[in-house]
């Protein structure tokens, strides 16, 4: 088993940034001495704006602040709002080439997803939001409150589980600040041991490309393996390997109920037909799949058995799986999957289609060629990364 889990913890949902950045905000808004925020996006919106604020006024009354953003996701963000952090106190760094093209290179598609913030190491979030507002829909021109929010989830933490997450984005911080040669910062804060705020028992998982390469996988599998009535996965861009797609469909033949809610919109063309090219087999095989129609969905989260939950960064894609930086947090809790559940089942009662075997069957001939084109393209792009064949990605 890939996690160690921790007790005595208080894990609270957030779902979407209507409830994620008000909470954010105020924890930043109550800090005294230490910030750390990573992201993928950091959008010069009025998200972003909000939080860059809040931490730019966290700086300017002493508290140390460390902000460290993708440099792919985030090449957008404007050089004077960096500026402007920076000039009041906060310490901004990029991970990666802002303006580096798509490539195949690995050092190139390695990227920090993570999307963590540890507030005065007592309080984390853990989740797939990034800095960028909910109504902020690519493709979509019009902005407003109209526009359904994307659909996503994050949680905030108290208890001994932030001593390990604290842990990883102070560790990150410091290897990524002599890599661009900066001292890290002077540190004047002892984080102390944090202690019990709740029962909940968690675990911490990361992944990267040194010690901890497939833990989020493993952990996934591990689960789903010993599911014994339910699973259901909610993930934004889904294209299991091999023995991830047998392990689904495994528990299905032994009687477990496994339900995926899927992407419905499209927003990455290729991995939108790719990921479409699993679902015969998956719908063959007694596994009921839906996909989320009423806005962008951007969660990665699952519940299993009504006890077994993760939230966190991770896709199930090879971008993810074998690429990116990422973390989740596994809770073994009731009272918190079945606060999970309930939202994803309403999720897939009011917003979500059905898809059954018939009808995928009856496609139209030019839309089954563009799944196979997809589905064959990205197996393709996995193996000249060079991860393809080790990882099962076909």
């Amino acid at each position: 088993m890939t996690e160690r889990f921790v007790s005595g913890n208080a894990v609270r949902l957030l779902k979407n940034g209507e409830e994620y950045f008000p909470a954010l905000e105020s924890a930043i808004d109550e800090a005294m001495h230490e910030i750390f925020l990573e992201t993928y996006i950091f959008e010069h919106d009025r998200a972003g704006i909000r939080i860059g604020k809040a931490l730019s006024n966290a700086a300017a009354r002493g508290v140390s602040v460390q902000l460290m953003v993708d440099g792919f996701g985030s090449r957008t963000l404007p050089e004077a709002f960096v500026e402007e952090m920076e000039n009041s106190g906060v310490k901004v760094l990029f991970f990666g080439q802002r303006t580096s093209p798509w490539t195949l290179r690995r050092s190139r598609l390695r990227r920090l997803h993570r999307k963590l913030a540890v507030i005065d190491a007592r309080t984390a979030f853990v989740g797939g939001i990034n800095i960028i507002d909910d109504r902020n829909i690519p493709g979509v021109p019009i902005k407003g409150e109209d526009i359904p929010p994307r659909f996503d989830y994050a949680i905030q933490v108290e208890g001994p589980l932030v001593s390990e997450i604290h842990h990883s984005v102070r560790s990150l911080w410091i290897l990524r600040a002599w890599m661009h040669f900066q001292r890290p910062w002077q540190e004047s804060f002892t984080p102390k041991m944090q202690e019990r705020h709740g029962t909940q028992h968690a675990a911490f998982l990361v992944r990267d490309n040194l010690r901890h390469r497939r833990n989020i996988e493993l952990a996934y599998l591990h689960a789903i393996g010993s599911a014994k009535k339910e699973i259901i996965i909610a993930n934004a861009y889904f294209f299991p390997g091999l023995g991830f797609r047998h392990a689904l469909v495994d528990a299905a033949s032994r009687g477990v109920r496994v339900i995926l809610l899927l992407q419905g919109k499209v927003e990455y063309l290729l991995l939108h037909y790719a990921t479409r090219a699993l679902y015969g087999n998956f719908l063959d095989s007694g596994i009921e799949i839906y996909e989320y129609q009423r806005s962008l969905m951007h969660a990665k989260v699952a519940v299993v058995d009504n006890h077994w939950t993760t939230v966190g960064s991770s896709n199930i894609d090879p971008f993810s799986l074998l690429l990116a930086r990422e973390a989740n947090v596994v809770i073994r809790d009731d009272t918190f999957a079945s606060e999970l559940r309930k939202s994803l089942l309403e999720s897939i009662e009011k917003d979500s289609t059905r898809l059954y075997p018939d009808s995928w069957e009856r496609q139209p001939l030019p839309r089954r060629v563009l799944i196979w084109l997809s589905y064959g393209l990205v197996r393709f792009l996995t193996g000249m990364a060079g991860y393809g064949r080790d990882h099962e990605f076909r």
